[in-house]
């Protein structure tokens, strides 16, 4: 075969040096890369990673891990976003180079507190779990080499002579099939997952674990090696975080969604004030059913509940004049007069629609940010319901929403294991009666979208004549297409300029 002068030296390059660097499409992420990158490349190369590690999350509790439905959406994730996903690939540098800056880029962002090691830890471990079962024996064989996990191999004798002990002591093994496996002797502390469980023979302080087994000691290893590395990272932060480059990007992928914009709506105007109350039971995720309901009792919300319910209304298609009917009717229902409103809450809305200040046309809070950011405290109603709420209360709350006792039980038991975003998924379809919605859920703007699609039978919302917001809808023809696959870099300067607005949105 003959290749151009280009592709001689590619080939040299990945036959050669590179080849090198990566000799294995697995690795424990030991040595942290050296090369000099561009932020524009570091912060794209984060984002992929956390579309595969969402993707790893949401197949892990709507699938059994080892079906074939899983492992095939987890392929087709992998090889979407390019990463490796071919063992046996000799041309695959760059997919291995991705996967080894990728995973460090996302160790910084999600070694910053308690929960996000911890969320970060499980997903990779899933991701780890899911590549080394698809390697061949051969593979894995090579893998333990390369990972120094070269454990020694009982001999034939010994493992005659262990071969009754070996069946007891191992589910599913028989005398005939102790000839074909090969058993290794590992020492305690490895295999303590398996000691547990009760799957593997123990004698002197050692596990006598077959090939087939191989699998949990790796893994126990990955996630010894892997929380260390976490912690370690997390002591070096202050260094880090005094690099004005760095750390709003690292900020911003700890709290990061990767979805689609909802700060251009093509529904501008299509909703009326006076649908508000019906779509708020029947197209409000839980987090703004539990903010409208709350706001239309007290007639009143403080800033978290204002800020994040008001740019969801924006998002779902309210103008700015509707939004000022709206919040200004409901508070002087309450203890704020017509003139307080005016002076005191009337300039923040018009400034979450870009009308004042820096006319930053503010997006509405994705489901990563209510999460990870501004918990609730005594008196406020914004935050997730999954997150924030007492489970008793969560479940009387589900109890008051008619959803049977079935279904709260599962949403309770995702909440126990902090899948908060596939708890609102469950959420949604037991709400509008389906049992599978098709889609990773991951802002309440998107709820509202899926909700009204389905309810509508795929249409859009049909217009709505209102007396107030027409002069809004002369722009609309101008929607932004922000493509998945883009960074969403502004939002970092959004999330930093919406801190401006306390000055501005902090009065109760």
């Amino acid at each position: 075969m003959e290749f151009s002068s280009r592709a001689r030296q590619k080939h040299a390059r990945l036959a050669g040096d590179r080849r090198e660097l990566y000799p294995h499409s697995l690795q424990f992420y030991l040595e942290p890369p050296t090369e000099t990158i561009s932020l524009m490349e570091f912060e794209s190369l984060a984002i992929d990673r956390l579309k595969l590690l969402k993707t790893v999350e949401n197949l892990g509790v709507s699938y059994l891990r080892n079906t074939d439905s899983y492992k095939t959406k987890l392929e087709n994730e992998i090889r979407k976003l390019k990463f490796p996903y071919k063992a046996l690939a000799e041309d695959d540098y760059e997919a291995r180079r991705k996967d080894h800056i990728s995973h460090f880029i996302l160790r910084l962002a999600y070694c910053q507190s308690e929960d996000l090691r911890r969320w970060f830890l499980q997903q990779e471990m899933d991701l780890f779990r899911y590549r080394f079962s698809q390697l061949s024996e051969g593979l894995m064989q090579k893998f333990l080499e390369y990972a120094n996990l070269s454990f020694e191999a009982i001999s034939e004798d010994l493992k005659n002579e262990l071969t009754n002990d070996l069946c007891a002591s191992t589910p599913g093994l028989v005398p005939s099939k102790v000839k074909e496996q090969m058993f290794y002797k590992v020492g305690l502390a490895d295999a303590v997952d398996l000691f547990r469980t009760r799957r593997v023979f123990i004698k002197d302080g050692f596990a006598y674990v077959p090939f087939k087994e191989i699998d949990a000691i790796v893994l126990n290893n990955y996630r010894t090696k892997l929380s260390k590395a976490l912690a370690l990272t997390a002591r070096s932060l202050p260094s880090i975080q005094s690099d004005e480059r760095l750390q709003p990007l690292l900020n911003h992928l700890s709290h990061s969604y990767v979805g689609p914009d909802y700060s251009v709506q093509k529904n501008t105007g299509k909703i009326s004030l006076e649908q508000i109350d019906t779509l708020s039971v029947k197209s409000f995720p839980l987090c703004m059913r539990q903010l409208h309901k709350a706001l239309r009792d007290s007639h009143h919300l403080r800033h978290g509940g204002r800020m994040q319910y008001g740019l969801f209304l924006k998002g779902i298609g309210l103008t700015l004049e509707q939004a000022l009917e709206f919040w200004k009717k409901e508070f002087i229902r309450g203890k704020v007069d017509a003139d307080k409103f005016d002076k005191g809450y009337a300039y923040s809305i018009r400034h979450n629609y870009g009308k004042e200040g820096k006319r930053t046309d503010y997006t509405p809070y994705s489901c990563m940010k209510i999460i990870m950011s501004n918990p609730p405290s005594q008196g406020d109603y914004h935050g997730c319901p999954f997150r924030h709420s007492d489970p008793e209360l969560l479940k009387q709350k589900l109890q008051s929403y008619k959803i049977p006792p079935s279904g709260i039980t599962q949403i309770l038991e995702l909440v126990k294991g902090m899948h908060y975003q596939l708890a609102c998924q469950k959420y949604f379809e037991l709400t509008h009666d389906v049992d599978d919605i098709g889609f990773s859920l991951s802002h309440p703007n998107q709820y509202f979208t899926e909700s009204q699609k389905l309810l509508n039978g795929g249409r859009e919302l049909k217009k709505e004549i209102s007396n107030s917001g027409n002069s809004q809808q002369k722009n609309n023809s101008l929607e932004r297409v922000n493509s998945n696959l883009t960074p969403t870099s502004s939002n970092t300067t959004t999330d930093t300029e919406l801190e401006g607005l306390e000055a501005y949105f902090t009065e109760d």
